[in-house]
């Protein structure tokens, strides 16, 4: 609703400052270890949360994953909240901004070295060498940063972005439920980039 000028109503105004307020007060009890207050924080905001997310990634189980993730950080987080900073929405919607760009970078990296080798090779092989997949000078490191990582965690990572299996995939194959292998995937290519940007500064 807009006044005759324009602008926002009053109650309008309100509106959001109550919300606003809210937010603050369910993050600053979250930051104690309030899970019910968490909770409500979740239920008012995590549509906004999903809606960011797959705007920016535009697939539905990615967004999904990003939320998960970025609820994580925020329940992690909460007390490193400022207000000083913004409100509590654009402190939560900066961070799974972050979280989502993040996300489509790693897949377009994973594309583009792909794509690298199907325009090297006819025919593209069910699984895929290593050292096809990255520049000859980048495979023994990659090789080394795997080796760092569990046996589940390189099987799955290994199964899914070089052998070309779909998540669902993985599950069926290790006889996983697919939420495990999507955690378990998903935090090794985070060990996997660390130990990568590790190497790369040394």
């Amino acid at each position: 609703m807009t006044s005759d000028d324009g602008g926002a109503t009053p109650d309008a105004d309100h509106g959001r400052g109550h919300e606003s307020r809210l937010l603050r007060d369910l993050l600053e009890s979250a930051s104690t270890g309030d899970r019910a207050a968490f909770t409500r924080l979740y239920d008012l905001t995590s549509s906004r949360i999903y809606g960011l997310a797959f705007r920016v990634v535009r697939d539905r189980e990615y967004a999904e994953e990003i939320v998960q993730e970025a609820y994580l950080q925020y329940w992690q987080k909460a007390d490193q909240y400022h207000a000083a900073r913004g409100s509590v929405l654009t402190w939560m919607m900066t961070i799974a901004h972050r979280r989502a760009v993040d996300r489509v970078r790693s897949e377009q990296l994973q594309q583009d070295r792909m794509s690298d080798y199907g325009a090297a090779s006819v025919e593209t092989p069910r699984n895929i060498p290593l050292e096809v997949v990255v520049h000859a000078d980048e495979a023994r490191t990659l090789r080394t940063c795997l080796g760092e990582l569990t046996d589940l965690q390189r099987s799955s990572i290994e199964m899914s972005y070089f052998g070309g299996l779909t998540y669902p995939e993985v599950a069926q194959q290790t006889e996983t439920p697919l939420p495990t292998v999507k955690s378990r995937i998903r935090d090794g290519l985070r060990r996997l980039k660390q130990c990568l940007r590790t190497r790369e500064d040394a």
